[in-house]
């Protein structure tokens, strides 16, 4: 499996792609901006992008989402509770921060429990609000990618729309912190001294 972290724009979001090495289809997940760099990725490992995945629908992790779906013909992927926002974003903000000037409707919803398919590839996803209503992560096995739900050091913030610290401190601890101690934690932005964690480490500070 290709897993590969390319941090992007302004706001130190990660964006990974996450792809099979043998037939070499995959996914990208929060596609943030700097779509030039994100695609020299794609293109060292000559992936086809089969769907775009979006963790939850703030601007600061979307911002990409029209160009690689016009560029590669991928899908978007989104919970529903979240889908709102990804739709009525506002051009001059997404201008500004990203570059890009156009949004796209969401192509199908995603819920707990489903899984995403690419290549021999399954990533199942797990609703994990608290950051928003429709926050996710994707779990296989050996690696977590947990968006804006939790972090190297710290957690998303609660103070925003849909933010709630008792639904995410319900979601560290029942979803990810479930998963298997020595599950690797791909974080949603690059806030900590680190890039990566695990569930054992966070359980440290969250049990």
């Amino acid at each position: 499996m290709i897993i590969e972290q390319v941090l992007v724009t302004n706001f130190a979001v990660f964006c990974y792609l996450i792809a099979d090495e043998n037939i070499r289809e995959g996914v990208l997940v929060d596609p943030a901006g700097d779509v030039e760099k994100i695609f020299k990725v794609i293109d060292k490992h000559n992936v086809n992008i089969k769907w775009i995945i979006n963790t939850h629908g703030h601007f600061d992790h979307t911002g990409g989402n029209d160009y690689v779906m016009k560029k590669t013909g991928a899908g978007l992927l989104v919970h529903e509770e979240d889908a709102s926002m990804i739709e009525s974003v506002k051009g001059k903000i997404i201008t500004k921060y990203t570059g890009v000037k156009s949004y796209p409707e969401v192509v199908a919803f995603i819920k707990d429990g489903d899984i995403i398919n690419a290549g021999s590839i399954n990533l199942k996803v797990l609703h994990t609000p608290g950051h928003s209503n429709g926050c996710i992560c994707l779990y296989t096995e050996g690696n977590v990618f947990t968006g804006d739900t939790l972090f190297t050091e710290g957690m998303g913030r609660t103070d925003l729309h849909g933010g709630s610290e008792k639904q995410i401190m319900n979601s560290i601890r029942n979803k990810i912190l479930k998963l298997p101690d020595d599950t690797v934690i791909w974080p949603g932005h690059h806030y900590g001294t680190y890039p990566t964690s695990t569930v054992r480490e966070q359980k440290r500070y969250y049990l």
